[in-house]
């Protein structure tokens, strides 16, 4: 069976890939919410209120368990057992046996702590954008879920101890760097690689389908860029643990930010790089990342594998 998976045309991938991740997201969510019911002292007619409420702080712990749960079902558990069909191991597949030297790890994190002020001007730039006036509707409609996202994520933040930090980092930076690299590098780019027969066009379909799926549209340039980042260090390097680290440190870096500066300089912060007088911070991020990434292709570029396509 798992031959006749992994010699399929590219497409039939894809819809397995989805029916897959569909599946186990509502085998997932289901069965946590019949755990939750008694856990959490709720019943079902309550859930629609619990996800709503952000103001009630058992709520928030109720609407972070699913936070988890969504990470667990729709990204980690599938994307296991997509490559188990399509391959005879599920860690050669997703390219974690892969030796990786831990200098590169590190230079990749070097790499995405210079580029605050390089996504700071890409998201500043997304934001300011205009539509012409027969997209009104869908403008307002893209603020209201990007007003909406931004309220759940701003709940996600608030930590009043080093546990909810640990918690968070968990659930922000572990949960997502792993699963979402894992779907979306591991598995959706090597399918659109195969199927366009260009890893560059595999890169970029991918990082589309990254940055969208995130369903905030005010910061998809950056995400998209941080999405086609990740899919060629995932190439370069041959290791899933290459993006998966990129990833963490993105994430984790804004949730230690947001905890210790929150009241204080979160505005500073998000304009570093594109506020009057710290636009030299901008040239010397764009130079630092370009210069790295060039040194981390030239000490890679030989390795191809099959994640060429």
């Amino acid at each position: 069976m798992r031959n006749s998976f992994g010699n399929a045309h590219p497409f039939s991938k894809l819809i397995y890939s989805l029916f897959i991740i569909f599946l186990s997201f509502l085998i997932v969510i289901i069965l946590g919410i019949i755990i939750a019911i008694p856990v959490f002292h709720i019943t079902i007619f309550e859930i629609q209120d619990a996800l709503t409420d952000l103001t009630k702080p058992e709520n928030l712990v109720f609407l972070k368990y699913l936070q988890t749960l969504q990470s667990i079902g729709l990204f980690i558990i599938p994307a296991f057992i997509i490559a188990y069909i399509f391959d005879n191991s599920s860690l050669s597949y997703l390219a974690f046996n892969k030796d990786i030297n831990f200098r590169y790890l590190f230079i990749v994190a070097v790499i995405m702590l210079c580029s605050l002020p390089l996504i700071n001007f890409l998201a500043k730039l997304n934001s300011d954008m205009q539509f012409p006036d027969f997209l009104r509707q869908v403008e307002l409609w893209m603020k209201e879920k990007e007003l909406a996202a931004q309220e759940i994520t701003e709940a996600f933040l608030k930590m009043d101890s080093i546990g909810s930090l640990l918690f968070t980092i968990f659930m922000i930076g572990v949960l997502p760097a792993i699963g979402e690299e894992l779907i979306f590098r591991g598995i959706l780019q090597r399918i659109f690689t195969e199927w366009t027969k260009n890893i560059h066009w595999g890169i970029m379909i991918a990082a589309l389908l990254f940055s969208g799926m995130h369903m905030q549209f005010y910061g998809f340039l950056p995400r998209f860029i941080l999405g086609v980042l990740f899919g060629y260090l995932f190439y370069w390097s041959g290791s899933i643990w290459v993006p998966i680290t990129a990833h963490f440190v993105n994430n984790t870096t804004a949730v230690i930010l947001y905890y210790f500066f929150s009241d204080k300089m979160s505005e500073q912060i998000d304009n570093f790089g594109v506020s009057e007088g710290t636009y030299l911070f901008l040239l010397v991020s764009v130079f630092i990342v370009s210069y790295l990434l060039w040194g981390f292709y030239k000490k890679n570029k030989k390795i191809t594998g099959e994640l060429s396509g």
